[in-house]
């Protein structure tokens, strides 16, 4: 048999050494430790929040509201719903965006309720069914769009992908140029 060397960091006498140290250390450690591990703890769940928020362009405050697959879907459709509320405020007597707001805010209410319904949906059917509200709602954004006077550039085609915005998988959009 061979002997163990005593510098061996598996050996029996060290593992007790430790062991008996972490007892003499984690009383007196802990309370010193804890606070600033919790607070480490709470900025990371910040920091996370404020990502997400980001991502899906909304406020912190309003992050409960959007969760699930869906979530970057259904604030969009906020959004559009939102902006629809400001073409109203602005439309200046050309009653025609008025009547579109009016005639789409119905159109918006199926599609919300279909992002709900598809989060109960096997993996494949809620893609299909995302990727067809995202593809509508991407019409009705470039209509908004139009009538708020911005247009999409040349090359663009109505599921925003194209030279002037491409569209991602978690519905948020990027420009390019």
């Amino acid at each position: 048999m061979a002997r163990r060397k005593k510098d061996d960091p598996s050996s029996k006498g060290r593992g007790r050494r430790l062991a008996s140290l972490a007892k003499v250390l984690i009383p007196v450690a802990a309370p010193v430790l804890l606070p600033f591990a919790a607070g480490a703890a709470a900025s990371a769940r910040d920091a996370v929040d404020r990502l997400r928020a980001r991502r899906l362009g909304v406020p912190v405050e309003r992050l409960a509201e959007f969760s699930g697959k869906g979530a970057a879907l259904h604030a969009r459709i906020v959004g559009v719903t939102e902006a629809l509320a400001s073409l109203r405020e602005q439309d200046g007597g050309k009653h025609e965006d008025a009547r579109f707001a009016v005639g789409i805010e119905p159109r918006l209410r199926q599609l919300l309720a279909a992002v709900r319904a598809a989060e109960r949906m096997p993996g494949e059917r809620r893609r299909a069914a995302h990727r067809a509200v995202d593809a509508e709602l991407a019409q009705v954004e470039d209509e908004l769009l139009r009538r708020f006077g911005l247009g999409t550039r040349p090359g663009s085609t109505t599921d925003g992908a194209g030279p002037a915005a491409s569209a991602r998988s978690d519905g948020t959009r990027t420009t390019a140029g």
